[in-house]
């Protein structure tokens, strides 16, 4: 079973026991949270389509911790001018654990 979920703007595609890395909210870890915006519910043969989110519908996952994604390096640069400037960005995320979908 497997759903499709929104999140602040941001769709993912998540099954129980898949880790998941969203953006950054308030949230201990260790807690269990629940993400009501369910857009789509499908598994085996049947597939529920929400118009635009399924009702009563949610998705229980529970929060791991803040983790720091990548570090992106952000380099601008103008010829013949002698200007470079070089700087790296890490976004925060926080990282969940998927528990169960209910439809």
């Amino acid at each position: 079973m497997y759903a499709i979920i929104r999140d602040r703007g941001a769709q993912y595609r998540v099954e129980p026991g898949q880790v998941l890395d969203v953006a950054l909210m308030e949230a201990e870890p260790g807690t269990e949270i629940t993400l009501n915006e369910v857009l789509l519910v499908g598994g085996g043969d049947e597939v529920k389509v929400g118009a635009p989110l399924i009702a009563n519908a949610s998705v229980v996952a529970e929060v791991i911790g803040a983790v720091r994604g990548e570090k992106i390096v952000v380099f601008k640069y103008r010829r013949k001018k002698r200007y470079r400037r070089r700087t790296g960005h890490r976004q925060d995320y926080t990282r969940l654990a998927i528990k169960e979908i209910r439809a």
